[in-house]
């Protein structure tokens, strides 16, 4: 059990911050609400009687303060994380807290890396991007599956989703992304980003049962391309996406998640097949779950946990794999997704 330890969370209102604030409360944490709109923090506030509510604009430095004073850490739920990220993380530096967020957009990632990195190793401070359905859960496999290997040929990570309605935060950061890369589609090969101008790849990826194989969109780029080599040492790091997902995601119409259980899931799969491939062997990391948003919560509570706990291999701005015994961490996640490690 955390003791009652507080967290705060920035965005708690969010779809996927209310899934953070149930977690932290399962695992015995006590959540902060942070955000920029008051009324939608009440409302949250009056669903969890004797959670604090602290209204705050990313803006204002002052408020950020004061809504951070005497947590232990801070879960930044709330995108476009190009807007919150680098706000949040200063916040964090003053209050001597680690930072931790679930963003997907992968420029915001690298800006993570690139502003905070060298401030936060000489603080001890830790920094963790990322960690979350894209770019955490990845990384984690990918270490898992490397074991021993010290470097490894490329690494692919196909996501078999069998339907994906993205949140409103989705498709705010997905729009933030395209315009920052001016609407290019960026890759990792040859041991760097690379930007093209070229379409999309179809392809067959071999996924496991119960999926089989299914068409997807290759080089379909998330933010593993960020976490995956900022530890691992790999020139290519390909991600795939189905396009059953694709198509749902850029749908015009695109339609929300809508709640099929009593924790609030939807009923979306997910099947992330990773494969580390080295000369000619080859290592795979298999997980299994439902709901790619609901699923983020344990991911970004765990390593919370563990930070606090001093379970962690490195300081300064981390990677998920880089930071934590990844197989432990996936195999303490059982009750969210099934692992499967084939070395």
């Amino acid at each position: 059990m955390a003791s009652e330890q507080t967290v705060a969370v920035f965005g708690a209102y969010g779809h996927t911050g209310r899934f953070v604030v149930a977690e932290l409360r399962e695992r015995g944490f006590l959540p902060l609400l942070v955000g920029r709109d008051a009324e939608k923090l009440r409302a949250l506030a009056e669903a969890h009687p004797g959670l604090d509510a602290r209204p705050a604009s990313v803006d204002d430095p002052a408020a950020l303060d004061r809504a951070l004073a005497g947590a232990a850490a801070v879960i930044n739920c709330a995108g476009p994380f190009a807007t919150t990220g680098a706000p949040l993380i200063e916040a964090a530096l003053r209050a001597g807290i680690p930072y931790v967020d679930v963003a997907a957009e992968l420029e915001a990632n690298l800006d993570t890396f690139a502003h905070f990195a060298d401030r936060a190793r000489a603080a001890g401070a830790v920094i963790v991007p990322a960690m979350a359905f894209y770019g955490g859960l990845g990384d984690l496999l990918a270490t898992a599956a490397m074991g021993d290997w010290t470097a490894a040929d490329e690494v692919h990570v196909a996501y078999g989703l069998n339907s994906w309605h993205p949140t409103e935060g989705t498709i705010a950061a997905g729009r933030i992304s395209r315009e920052r890369r001016n609407g290019q589609r960026v890759r990792f090969a040859n041991g760097r980003l690379e930007y093209r101008d070229d379409a999309l790849p179809t392809l067959e990826w071999p996924f496991p049962e119960p999926l089989g194989t299914r068409a997807v969109l290759g080089e379909f780029t998330m933010a593993d391309v960020v976490t995956i080599p900022s530890h691992l040492s790999v020139p290519e790091v390909c991600t795939y996406m189905t396009v059953e997902a694709a198509t749902d995601l850029s749908a015009p119409d695109a339609s929300a998640p809508t709640a099929v259980d009593e924790r609030g899931r939807s009923a979306q799969t997910f099947l992330v097949d990773v494969v580390v491939r080295s000369g000619g062997l080859e290592r795979r990391a298999v997980a299994r779950g439902q709901d790619i948003y609901a699923v983020t919560a344990p991911l970004a509570v765990e390593a919370v946990r563990r930070i606090l706990a001093g379970q962690t291999k490195a300081v300064g701005v981390v990677s998920a794999g880089e930071l934590f015994d990844a197989t432990d961490f996936l195999r303490e996640l059982s009750a969210h997704i099934s692992l499967e490690l084939r070395q």
